[in-house]
């Protein structure tokens, strides 16, 4: 098998010199693809370096993507990390960037990243062991192919308009009914559970609305990245004029949907992990979680600007820390241990 490297995106939203450049550029109403709560940092990375260290000390390589900004505990001399700023591999036109999805579309350019490589965003953690076989198998990566609706909680929510590109482009190049007759093994398969029934719901429907997003870790192949561009390159590189997530925008969501609408994955079961958004799920349920390892991933989403994040950060670290109280070798509080 193949190794597998992993890429986490990283922003200090504290920083002031980083502040003053998002202000600098940040659009009078950019809508809440520009809200606070998209910058902010939960001081809990040094849980994401513990919790890979534990449950997959396998990892090849870990690809740990800033706009130059470091941790100051941030071991840069383990052999296994590797600092990459968004200069290494944006087109310099592009920067500064604010756009998460800018950074995650033109991800297959970073220099040495391996052909097989997982995707985090800073608030997806590993809580318990996993294995390699749970990101790929026979090459593949491991997906859940569950149709969906495209919805919107509200009309400044940018999601909903990005998922829409994206299924503008995948039905452009994709019939559904051929892929949901090539690949039928794959979209009805028992490993969905009751959420089976979905795919059973929406699958006479001419054209792909969605697909479910579980906000958990993305596994990839770089070549499929550079399938899409080869593809659709102009409508991407548009993309990259965005310093701030906008309604226009396309997300790396394309490139999971083009592998699962190419038949390239391997079916996972939905309840692998947990999505859980910290201004609507009970805070108990979530702490209790994390410090029982209940999940081998998780994602904390910050999606709202209203809420007490003072307390709840100090809940989860909490929680964290009786997960994973040790240093790791990725901080250099370990060293001075040693």
């Amino acid at each position: 098998m193949e190794e597998i490297d992993f890429v986490i995106l990283w922003v200090d939203g504290t920083d002031p010199e980083w502040r003053r450049s998002r202000l600098r550029f940040c659009p009078g109403d950019g809508g809440n693809g520009a809200d606070e709560n998209r910058f902010r940092d939960w001081g809990l990375m040094r849980y994401w370096f513990r919790g890979v260290e534990r449950f997959a000390p396998w990892v090849r390589r870990i690809y740990f993507v800033t706009n130059g900004q470091v941790p100051p505990w941030l071991d840069l001399e383990h052999p296994k990390l590797r600092l990459v700023s968004h200069r290494d591999y944006l087109p310099e036109t592009y920067l500064p960037t604010f756009n998460s999805n800018v950074i995650e579309l033109w991800l297959h350019r970073i220099p040495g990243l391996g052909e097989q490589f997982v995707l985090f965003n800073d608030d997806m953690f590993l809580t318990a062991p996993v294995e390699p076989e749970d990101f790929f198998r026979d090459g593949l990566p491991c997906e859940t192919a569950l149709l969906d609706l495209a919805t919107a909680p509200g009309p400044e929510d940018c999601l909903p308009h990005m998922l829409l590109n994206n299924f503008a482009l995948i039905n452009r190049h994709f019939q559904k009914s051929q892929v949901m007759r090539k690949n039928w093994r794959k979209f009805f398969t028992l490993r969905y559970g009751r959420d089976l029934l979905r795919n059973f719901l929406l699958c006479p429907f001419q054209y792909f609305s969605c697909f479910r997003d579980s906000h958990l870790p993305s596994s990839y192949r770089k070549r499929t990245f550079f399938t899409v561009w080869e593809a659709e390159g102009r409508l991407l590189e548009q993309c990259g004029e965005h310093r701030f997530r906008c309604k226009d925008d396309l997300t790396h969501w394309l490139m999971k949907c083009w592998q699962i609408c190419e038949g390239n994955f391997c079916p996972r079961r939905a309840s692998w992990g947990r999505h859980f958004e910290l201004w609507e799920d009970d805070l108990d349920t979530v702490c209790r979680s994390i410090a029982t390892g209940k999940y081998p991933a998780v994602c904390l989403n910050d999606s709202k600007t209203d809420i007490d994040f003072e307390h709840v950060r100090r809940r989860l670290t909490e929680s964290f820390a009786r997960l994973l109280p040790d240093p790791c070798g990725f901080e250099t509080d370990r060293k001075k241990q040693e």
